[in-house]
């Protein structure tokens, strides 16, 4: 998720991936390997051939524990690359954590060029919640409740209090059924690291946690994800819908809180199985933090109603 992961060399990477690259006939003439930024749950590979440059994506096999179904990710590449807003894709091999994508050149975004560039990136999402279904959907209250389950059987650290603002989650889960308007197919993972853009366009990548959901949390999760300002979230949701919704910013808003409230526990299973040298329950209670201040807060209580209206 995040691009935080040390690369490894050329040697080193053709050490430990050299054969399982080989078993794609594409990729086997390579003339040139690296790793590319970017991947807390899989490594991202850069093979260069005399037919193309690829991207290698390879998969951990603790991908279930943190609800990343491979077989979705493939299926929905496919589907938002024929929609214009993700690479190509080449190869699967299933049960073998391999998945083989065009390499898209362009520039890798930062937070900041996110705030900067709200309204190109409304446009790019709106073309990919316009494409056909995914074939899973993603719904953070049923993935917080596995999350949950996942920790307290392994004995993973929870952090404190946690449980008990489960009644927050409860009420807004409700507030949010009351006024549902469908789901559309969302990445939803978009960190600034998961837009690339070419100059003409904003590319969408990583569709580990694809699955059709709720459009505002797609705008609130990739808020949050780059820690903006509340006015950039008006911004695009403005940009989104083309007109100021405030319903729809309640909504996108409510759900960012929600969402961090579950890849809290997302952080805490990563911290309980990862080999990788970071720190991911600091991250986490980076998130768990701005639960902890949000939820029950005035301003909550405010966006709840501004939801419940349901009024532009």
């Amino acid at each position: 998720m995040y691009p935080f992961v040390m690369s490894l060399s050329a040697t080193q990477l053709e050490h430990s991936f050299g054969a399982l690259l080989n078993r794609v006939p594409r990729l086997r003439n390579r003339s040139e390997i690296s790793e590319l930024s970017g991947g807390l749950t899989n490594r991202n590979l850069k093979v260069t051939t005399e037919s193309g440059i690829y991207v290698a994506r390879i998969s951990s096999n603790e991908s279930n524990l943190l609800s990343i179904d491979r077989e979705a990710e493939y299926r929905n590449s496919i589907i938002a690359a024929e929609a214009g807003v993700a690479a190509p894709v080449y190869d699967y091999l299933p049960g073998a954590g391999l998945l083989v994508i065009g390499f898209l050149p362009g520039h890798t975004y930062d937070a900041e060029n996110v705030a900067a560039n709200l309204p190109r990136i409304a446009q790019s999402i709106r073309r990919l919640h316009q494409a056909k279904p995914f074939v899973r959907d993603f719904d953070m209250f049923e993935i917080q409740k596995g999350y949950l389950s996942i920790v307290k059987e392994r004995g993973f650290k929870i952090p404190d209090e946690y449980e008990d603002l489960a009644r927050y989650g409860d009420e807004l889960f409700k507030a949010l059924k009351a006024t549902d308007e469908g789901k559309v197919p969302c990445n939803n993972d978009l960190l600034a690291a998961n837009f690339i853009d070419d100059g003409a366009k904003i590319w969408l990548i990583d569709y580990e946690y694809s699955g059709n959901n709720d459009p505002c949390f797609e705008l609130g999760n990739l808020w949050a994800e780059s820690f903006l300002p509340i006015e950039s979230l008006r911004e695009l949701v403005t940009a989104y819908y083309g007109e100021d919704r405030r319903d729809k910013f309640a909504r996108a808003w409510l759900l960012s809180v929600y969402g961090k409230y579950g890849w809290t526990l997302w952080a805490s299973i990563q911290d309980g199985i990862s080999e990788l040298d970071f720190d991911f329950w600091t991250w986490g209670m980076k998130k768990y933090s701005d639960v902890l201040r949000d939820f029950g807060s005035d301003f909550y209580h405010e966006q709840l109603s501004s939801l419940r209206r349901n009024t532009h």
